[in-house]
């Protein structure tokens, strides 16, 4: 029979025990890792009151549409625009007088989404288009500025963020009516149908 033997140095406990160290380091490396980004998690989650936004419009000194950082800090909601030159602008929330949530929905993609669409054959763009949308939270303030004049602006916030920077604000000190607290409710009107 043409049988190999196998060396004494190449059976398969030899391997398991060589390979026990390297297991053993890996293993404490992935949960070194693991601690470490809970303990980095554990404290970045304090983050509620700086968050990323788009400014539509409304706050004087900033550009509509500008992306920055919307944030409370010393007692003033500040927006800080991350174009160059960065502009800051500040408002007291003391002055701000209401605080109103909506949902937005836009289409992303651009163009290439657009192509996509046309190219998609037997009426297939429709169904593109149903994946094609991002939900946006809105956040619009009212406030009054140092002269009394009364003004508003509008933020564009990723979903579910509005309501917890409302939350935020209202905690440190911006007057908010009940009505901006409940959500918009639809009436519906009685027809009273009389046959004689």
């Amino acid at each position: 029979m043409n049988r190999k033997t196998i060396p004494p140095y190449r059976t398969l406990d030899s391997y398991l025990l060589k390979g026990l160290p390297a297991l053993t380091f890996w293993t404490l490396l992935i949960l070194c890792r693991d601690g470490a980004l809970a303990q980095t998690a554990s404290v970045t989650t304090d983050t509620s009151s700086s968050m990323r936004a788009t400014h539509l419009l409304g706050f004087q000194g900033a550009k509509n549409n500008a992306k920055g950082m919307l944030s409370i800090q010393d007692n003033a909601l500040q927006f800080q625009d991350s174009g160059k030159p960065a502009v800051q602008v500040q408002v007291k929330i003391a002055s701000v007088q209401g605080v109103f949530l909506g949902e937005q929905s836009k289409q992303v993609g651009g163009l290439p989404m657009t192509l996509g669409k046309t190219a998609a054959p037997y009426g297939g763009g429709r169904v593109v288009s149903l994946f094609a949308h991002k939900n946006y939270d809105t956040l619009t303030l009212e406030y009054v500025d140092a002269d009394g004049g009364f003004h508003g602006a509008i933020f564009q916030l990723e979903k579910g963020q509005a309501e917890v920077f409302r939350n935020e604000l209202v905690t440190n000190g911006a007057h908010v009516s009940e009505t901006a607290n409940e959500p918009a409710k639809r009436s519906t009107t009685e027809v009273v149908c009389e046959s004689n």
